[in-house]
């Protein structure tokens, strides 16, 4: 049974995404903003990332590089 407080384990792919310890949301890994799973669009496989946008991602991937 998945907890809504507490944030879900993920395990992230090319295509999808696959989890592994049940919640409701994950936390974008640079503002800490809870995504609801099944909002949850953008993410890095190689860094197993989540990012509540594309303009986040796309930011914080540049800025790493």
């Amino acid at each position: 049974m998945s907890s809504p407080d507490r944030p879900a384990t993920l395990q992230y792919g090319p295509n999808g995404f696959r989890v592994i310890t049940a919640g409701k949301h994950v936390n974008c890994a640079v503002t800490g903003e809870a995504i609801a799973l099944e909002a949850l669009r953008y993410w890095c496989v190689d860094r197993q990332e989540p990012y509540a946008s594309a303009a986040i991602a796309t930011r914080h991937l540049m800025d790493e590089a």
